[in-house]
C-alpha cells in the first residue's frame, strides 16, 4: 500500500500534467460519480444503517438524493461556470484591452468528512472539487466504518485513481496527513478539531474551508399555526436522531407559546414514532457509546425539567426524543451544541429579548424563525447574523444547490453547494491582455513625471459605465 506522501505525489504529478483541466474530463468524472451513487444505492443504505441505524427514507433523502441533486446541478452548469467572465468594469486607459476573470483549479485538495452524514458530507465537496478541475484526497470519518470502507472500495472503481484517492484511518493518521502540503483543505466537523486544522494549515499557508456547527436557535414568536410548527420542528430536530449540524438546537418562545407548543409536540412525536419511539423503524441511534454517554451526561447535569421523553438505553445507543422546559442560559445543555435528540425550550417575553439572546451567543450555522407574521421574520432576519436562515421550517434550506451553505464566525468559514462549491475550489485569476495601441496615453506614465501628466492619468482611472 502506498504511503500518504506517495499518494499525494502521484496526484500532484497528475495535476501538473493538466489531465483534470478539460471540461470533458471533469464531466466524465462527474458522470462516473453519478454512476457510483446510482449503481450502489442499496450498498450505501446498508452501510448507513449499520453505522447510524438510519432508516431508508432518511438515507435516500439526506445522503443519496442530495448528492445526486448536486451532481445534476453541476453537470448542467459546468460549461457556464468554466467560461471566463468578461463583465469587468474598465477605465479609459484600459478600454481597448481584453480584461477577464478565469476560474482555475487550485491543485491537490484534501477533503475531511464527518460521521453524521458520512456520504454526502464527503461527496458534495468532491463534486465541487472535480467540477473545478482539482485532484482530491478524501478522508472519510473513521467513526462510521461501514461507510468509510464502502467509499474506499468504490471510489477507485469509478474515478481516476491518478486524480482521486481515499485514505482511511483514525485521528493519528489524519494528523500525519495534515503535515503534508495541500492547495486547499475542506473540513467538516467540530470546532475543537477545526482549530487543529487551522494550525496544521498555517505553516504551508494553505487556505481552509471549515464547515462546523453551533447552537442553531428556533425562535417561535407571534401568531403561529402551532400544529404545523410542531410538525416542522419535530421533523427537523429529530431527523437523523438530532445528529445534524443544522438541527434546531433549542427553542426560544414566550411562556404562552411554550404552553401551547408542548401538547402539539407530544401529539406530533406520537404520530411520527408511535408510543415507543425506540421500537420505531424511523428512529435512528446515537453513533457510538461515547457520544451516547456525552449526551446523557449533559441531560443529567441539566437543571431543566423533562416534560417529554427522557428514556434511554445504553446498550442500544438509544435516547428518546426529549423536550425540557425551565432551561436557563447557564444550563449544561446551553454550553455547547447538543447534537442529539434533546430539545431545551427557553422562554423570553418579547421579540427584542429573543433577538438580544441570539446575538449574545456565537453566530450559529442556521437560524430558524417560526411566525405567521412577516414582520417578525423580517425583523429577526435584519437584526441577527447566521450561516443560513430559514423562515417557518428547518434544515430544508441546505438541500437547495442554488443557495450557499456555510457558517460565519465560530460556525465556520467558506461555503459550498452548487456554484458556491465550484468557486471555493477555484482560483479567480484576474487577467488583462493589453493592446500596443494608445501608446500616446501610456507615455503619460513614463518618467520624467509631471503634475500635468498625473492629472490626465487620474482622469483615465475613472471606471467607465
Amino acid at each position: 500500500m502506498a504511503s500518504q506522501s506517495e499518494v499525494i505525489d502521484r496526484l500532484r504529478a497528475t495535476f501538473r500534467s493538466g489531465l483534470t483541466f478539460p471540461e470533458q474530463f471533469r464531466m466524465t468524472q462527474l458522470q462516473n460519480l453519478l454512476s457510483l451513487v446510482e449503481e450502489n444505492e442499496q450498498l450505501i443504505q446498508d452501510a448507513l444503517h449499520k453505522d447510524l441505524h438510519k432508516p431508508k427514507f432518511e438515507s435516500v433523502l439526506s445522503e443519496i438524493q442530495i448528492t445526486l441533486n448536486d451532481l445534476y446541478f453541476a453537470m448542467e452548469n459546468l460549461r457556464t461556470w468554466m467560461q471566463p467572465e468578461y463583465n469587468i468594469g474598465k477605465n479609459l486607459a484600459t478600454r481597448m484591452d481584453d480584461c477577464f476573470i478565469r476560474r482555475e483549479p487550485l491543485g491537490v485538495v484534501l477533503i475531511i468528512g464527518a460521521w453524521n452524514y458520512p456520504l454526502h458530507l464527503i461527496l458534495l465537496p468532491l463534486v465541487a472539487a472535480i467540477a473545478a478541475g482539482n485532484c482530491a484526497i478524501l478522508k472519510p470519518s473513521e467513526i462510521c466504518q461501514a461507510t468509510e470502507q464502502l467509499l474506499a472500495e468504490l471510489i477507485p472503481k469509478y474515478l481516476s485513481q491518478d486524480c482521486y484517492a481515499v485514505l482511511c484511518g483514525g485521528a493519528e493518521d489524519t494528523k500525519s496527513l495534515l503535515k503534508n502540503k495541500f492547495d486547499h483543505i475542506f473540513y467538516t466537523g467540530s470546532q475543537v478539531v477545526a482549530r487543529s486544522i487551522l494550525l496544521a494549515a498555517a505553516p504551508h499557508l494553505t487556505p481552509v474551508t471549515l464547515e462546523l456547527g453551533g447552537k442553531s436557535p428556533c425562535f417561535i414568536y407571534g401568531h403561529i399555526d402551532i400544529q404545523k410548527a410542531a410538525k416542522r420542528l419535530c421533523w427537523s430536530k429529530f431527523f437523523n436522531t438530532g445528529q445534524s449540524c443544522v438541527a434546531p438546537d433549542y427553542v426560544l418562545c414566550t411562556a404562552q407559546t411554550r404552553d401551547a407548543l408542548l401538547p402539539a409536540l407530544r401529539e406530533t412525536l406520537r404520530t411520527f414514532y408511535g408510543p415507543d419511539p425506540g421500537a420505531s423503524l424511523d428512529m435512528g441511534r446515537i453513533v457510538t457509546p461515547r457520544h451516547w454517554r456525552r449526551l446523557m451526561d449533559m441531560l443529567e447535569k441539566s437543571k431543566g425539567k423533562v416534560v417529554i421523553g427522557g428514556g434511554s438505553c445504553e446498550e442500544d445507543r438509544y435516547i428518546a426524543p426529549t423536550v425540557l422546559v425551565d432551561v436557563q442560559e447557564s444550563d449544561a445543555l446551553m454550553q455547547e451544541e447538543i447534537f442529539g435528540p434533546i430539545l431545551p425550550i427557553l422562554t423570553i417575553e418579547s421579540l427584542e429579548e429573543g433577538i438580544d439572546y441570539i446575538n449574545r451567543q456565537e453566530k450559529p450555522l442556521a437560524l430558524y424563525v417560526f411566525s405567521d407574521e412577516t414582520s417578525v421574520v423580517t425583523t429577526v432576519l435584519n437584526n441577527t447574523s447566521s450561516g443560513g436562515f430559514c423562515g417557518n421550517d428547518g434544515i430544508v434550506h441546505m438541500a437547495l444547490p442554488g443557495l450557499p451553505f456555510g457558517g460565519v464566525g465560530a460556525s465556520g468559514m467558506g461555503s459550498y453547494h452548487g456554484r458556491w462549491g465550484f468557486e471555493t475550489f477555484s482560483h479567480r485569476r484576474g487577467c488583462m491582455n493589453r493592446s500596443w495601441l494608445l501608446e500616446r496615453v501610456n507615455v503619460l506614465r513614463y518618467p520624467p513625471y509631471s503634475d500635468s501628466n498625473l492629472a490626465v492619468l487620474s482622469q483615465c482611472q475613472i471606471i467607465l459605465g
